[in-house]
């Protein structure tokens, strides 16, 4: 009786194993299912979804993770919410999944499901959050204006701050100015700035020979391959005295001028 009964056992064994084997039956899969990122930035994850049966299937695509995580699908070349499968074929898709502001730097798991009619197909991804890459630029009073006499420099204090959780690495700057107008800045370049750090940068704007009096916007950036920030700086220019009396003397210059006209030609 007890040899029967072992040989009944591994008989079926065999049979088990078969109806266990995800090469026989449909499979959703990832290439990567673990993903290290900064906070602020997306996790793209690449899957496969495949029907091994022997009828179409619409899968319907659903995600599960914390509070104020955003995931998307997409196949295609659109975003989607459920996807139609052929009998025996196979669909890439891209899975995007943005974490919520703020999170913590740790692993989060996130179930994903592609559910059909008779299957339900499922893998779990995981997103290790390692924290942010945030970056400031303003003036340490915060004030975005200031004023320069034409042909003139003037120096402008600017501060670069790291909001974030992560160093920044190789800060560089770059301005839009009007026509004609230069800056340039001192440092050029930052090579690091740890988290809750702040430097003290020196821009130096050229304003160009008359130029009208006016207000005038120069743009500042601090960027790195991470993070980018940009002051928008307002530049009231005046003229300077010496173009002013210029300008009177020429007035009464022509005014003088059309006076002995009118009484030159006045007395024929």
């Amino acid at each position: 009786m007890f040899t029967l009964l072992v040989i009944v056992i591994v008989s079926l064994l065999p049979l088990k194993a078969l109806a266990q084997d995800p090469g026989d039956g449909s499979s959703f899969s990832a290439s990567l299912l673990n993903i290290e990122a900064p906070v602020n930035e997306t996790f793209r994850y690449q899957a496969t979804l495949k029907n091994s049966s022997s009828q179409a299937q619409k899968y319907e695509l659903r995600a599960e993770g914390p509070d104020g995580w955003r995931v998307a699908f997409k196949a295609r070349g659109s975003q989607v919410t459920s996807l139609n499968v052929e009998p025996g074929k196979t669909e890439n898709l891209t899975i995007e999944i943005r974490p919520a502001y703020g999170a913590e730097p740790s692993k989060y798991v996130l179930p994903v499901h592609a559910e059909a009619d008779n299957e339900r197909l499922s893998l779990e991804l995981e997103a290790v959050v390692e924290g942010s890459y945030e970056l400031e630029l303003t003036t340490p009073t915060g004030r975005l204006s200031g004023e320069i006499t034409e042909g003139e420099k003037a120096e402008i204090l600017l501060q670069v701050k790291n909001t974030g959780s992560l160093a920044l690495n190789e800060i560089t700057f770059s301005s839009q100015n009007p026509p004609n107008w230069q800056a340039t800045f001192s440092p050029s370049e930052i090579q690091q700035l740890d988290p809750g750090k702040s430097v003290d940068v020196i821009a130096t704007l050229s304003v160009p020979d008359k130029t009208l009096a006016g207000d005038y916007v120069s743009k500042f950036t601090a960027k790195n391959a991470s993070s980018t920030s940009t002051a928008t700086y307002r530049m009231t220019v005046k003229t300077s005295m010496l173009s002013g009396w210029v300008g009177i003397l020429v007035i009464l210059l022509a005014i003088g001028f059309v006076f002995y006209l009118i009484r030159k030609f006045g007395r024929r």
